[in-house]
């Protein structure tokens, strides 16, 4: 028994969580549901009235007899429109208004976080198609089924007032269509819906493969197969449609000849009941309105199955714990100059596997240079991101100006501590807003000196400042990235600046000219650079080398050369292969 209520618990969870998205909107929320309620009564009334106001004509009465009833009409046909109106205009705007709340959080829950184990696409999928559900949960469920059971009650009380046994038919025919129809469908769509969200993210994400790797496809012969994995990708989303839709086709149906059989007893009831005319047409059409607001629920409780699982998929993402905790009393944010400790500093990127950072230890002063050398997966980049706090350490500290980073948010550590990161990314904007993302109050003067700084001024110059940059940097070369995202760097100019391979993906004369170049501008700031390249280390105060997470190395360029180990066998390698000279 517990286990059945815990597990009706976590399936209503979801749904829970859409609704607490909502809480800050109660107000709106009953203005939406009194608007939908007037409306859907508005036209029980206007049925009602007009029924009874038709029939009594066909006596042919005083006009006096008929005025309150063409009063009535005019006035519930006017504020079925007015309320449908504040209906549509109020819900919509809380639906709108919970979506936006769902999205921030599920932003929250991604940027920073820990690396989502679903495919960009799925993520797209899930940002984009399963948001809406909490738009549709309030619009399409929850307002109309509201609506339906006022009007219902309505529709009851009055066929009670007319003929008792007409209310109990009525009854029966709402139940039937507006709870156990709804509640089959439900039934019978969440097999189908908690199969068609994962197929369509499925295929989003082939065709997302198929658009962004286009290229590499048609170099390696791979369009075939990717082709059929997505047509086969997509058979099966259509398939599972296919059978949502038929679910779909046999409710509307079967609400249809609910509705049309109950109407047909009443009206049969009322005249073997010896009701007069009048009381019948009026009994026959409330019956028939009664069930307009009714027969939507089946497709409500269709969508309900479908939004519990796209809510589902919402709160695996943002129940997924963060890279980093934040502290629940944050300490006060140290101000420059900076000075960074790192001690034993131990990193793994997940639990079981060798420490990416072993025991890891340095300190850099206001004003330093500092240089990390190592072989690619040595943990030089772990190590900034443990800085920048996007990693937590499972043991060791990083203290700023003697503050342990844990004790400060993620946010302020970035302030401080950011820079170049090892895979940068261009957005679909302009070069000037790529730019301006690292600062943006800067002023052109300031753009162009970032860019130059970057060597990447003559590029600029030709392409222009509001040249629209391709999405993942489809437009830009590998070197002109890396350079652009060392300009925001540079703009951005925290007081601890952080440089992962700023020459990479450039060529060798480049390279040397932009390394010579970042050496100049960062004298006598705080630097950590991490570099695969060694002509220019000599200027900086230490350098560190790292093999297997841990420090194997460390002194200036001439200490360094002058032992035996990994920094020396390197700067004969680069000298040969340059041809230059010790």
């Amino acid at each position: 028994m517990n286990d059945s209520a815990h597990a009706g618990t976590g399936r209503l969870r979801p749904l829970l969580d859409a609704l607490a998205d909502m809480a800050g909107m109660n107000r709106r929320m009953i203005l939406a549901g009194l608007a939908a309620t007037a409306a859907d009564l508005a036209s029980l009334g206007l049925i009602g009235t007009s029924a009874w106001m038709i029939t009594r004509a066909a006596e042919q009465p005083p006009l006096t007899a008929l005025s309150l009833a063409i009063v009535g009409v005019r006035a519930f046909a006017t504020g079925r429109g007015v309320f449908r109106y504040g209906e549509r205009l109020a819900g919509h705007d809380v639906a709108l208004r919970a979506q936006a709340t769902t999205r921030e959080r599920l932003y929250r829950a991604l940027v920073p976080g820990t690396p989502p184990s679903h495919r960009g696409a799925d993520l797209l999928s899930r940002m984009v198609d399963d948001t809406d559900a909490v738009q549709d949960l309030l619009v399409r469920c929850l307002l109309p089924a509201l609506a339906a059971l006022v009007t219902g009650v309505a529709a009851i009380v009055i066929g009670a007032f007319l003929l008792p046994a007409a209310a109990l038919t009525l009854l029966a025919g709402l139940v039937a269509a507006g709870v156990l129809l709804p509640a089959a469908a439900t039934a019978a769509a969440r097999r189908w819906s908690a199969r068609i969200a994962p197929a369509r993210a499925d295929l989003a994400a082939r065709v997302a493969d198929i658009v962004h790797g286009a290229a590499d496809l048609a170099a390696y012969g791979g369009n075939a197969p990717a082709l059929a994995a997505a047509d086969e990708a997509d058979a099966r989303l259509a398939r599972l449609e296919r059978g949502q839709s038929r679910v779909n086709a046999a409710t509307a149906g079967a609400g249809m000849l609910i509705q049309g059989l109950t109407v047909v007893v009443v009206t049969l009831l009322a005249q073997s009941s010896g009701v007069d005319t009048v009381a019948t047409a009026v009994l026959a059409l409330t019956a028939l309105v009664a069930f307009e607001p009714v027969l939507p629920l089946a497709a409500a409780g269709e969508r309900m199955a479908g939004i519990l699982a796209a809510l589902t998929r919402l709160r695996d993402v943002r129940s997924a714990p963060p890279a980093v905790a934040a502290p629940p009393s944050p300490a006060p944010p140290p101000e420059p100059p900076l000075t960074v400790e790192v001690e034993d500093l131990v990193v793994r990127h997940a639990p079981g596997r060798e420490p990416a950072l072993d025991g890891v230890s340095l300190t850099l002063t206001p004003g330093r240079r500092m240089a990390l050398v190592g072989p690619s997966g040595a943990g030089k980049s772990t190590l900034l991101a443990a800085l920048m706090r996007l990693v937590e350490p499972e043991s060791g500290t990083i203290r700023i100006n003697g503050v342990d980073i844990r004790d400060l948010t993620p946010e302020d550590v970035r302030e401080r501590v950011t820079g170049l990161t090892q895979d940068p990314y261009v957005f679909q904007a302009t070069l000037r807003d790529n730019l301006r993302l690292a600062g943006p109050e800067a002023d052109d003067d300031e753009l162009a000196e970032a860019v130059r700084r970057a060597r990447l001024g003559e590029w600029v110059a030709r392409t222009g400042w509001d040249t629209e940059l391709g999405e993942d940097a489809r437009t830009v070369s590998g070197g002109q990235l890396q350079r652009l995202a060392l300009a925001r760097a540079l703009l951005y100019d925290p007081p601890v600046l952080l440089l992962d391979e700023p020459a990479e993906a450039l060529d060798e004369i480049t390279a040397d000219a932009l390394m010579a170049d970042l050496l100049d501008v960062t004298h006598g700031r705080t630097t950590l650079l991490v570099t695969h390249r060694l002509l220019g280390l000599d200027q900086v105060d230490e350098i560190v080398v790292l093999e297997n997470g841990r420090v194997v190395q460390r002194g200036r360029h001439e200490d360094l050369l002058a032992q035996p180990g990994y920094y020396r066998d390197l700067w004969r390698s680069e000298a040969l292969t340059s041809r230059r000279a010790r």
